[in-house]
């Protein structure tokens, strides 16, 4: 199911939002920050933290940065091999953490 949500996400950056370049009034932009939620959330709560973004997206809010904040699993798998960083996470409080992406120099080593 996330696999086909992107999947949607990906089809929309790429074809339909043309039609609206530049008009989102957060960083990142909600269609990314969807991707963002899928990637760290389960299916449900990336859709609610989804739709409540784009409902907050209009004249009446102020817009800014809203990076997702997501609770995160502690994983006791640990790998010495060399990895590749595609997000930060950055501790708030109460085991709940801010989601920022690495900049990433190659698009290419980019998959869904």
């Amino acid at each position: 199911m996330r696999l086909i949500a992107k999947y949607l996400i990906r089809f929309y950056q790429k074809y339909l939002s043309i039609f609206s370049y530049g008009s989102c009034r957060y960083y990142p932009t909600c269609s990314e920050y969807a991707v963002w939620q899928f990637e760290n959330n389960t299916f449900f709560k990336a859709i609610y933290f989804t739709i409540t973004r784009i409902l907050k997206c209009n004249q009446l809010f102020e817009g800014g940065f809203d990076y997702p904040i997501i609770k995160l699993a502690k994983h006791n798998n640990i790998n010495y091999k060399k990895i590749k960083i595609k997000y930060w996470y950055i501790p708030i409080k109460n085991n709940r953490y801010l989601v920022l992406k690495n900049r990433e120099w190659n698009n290419n080593n980019e998959q869904l």
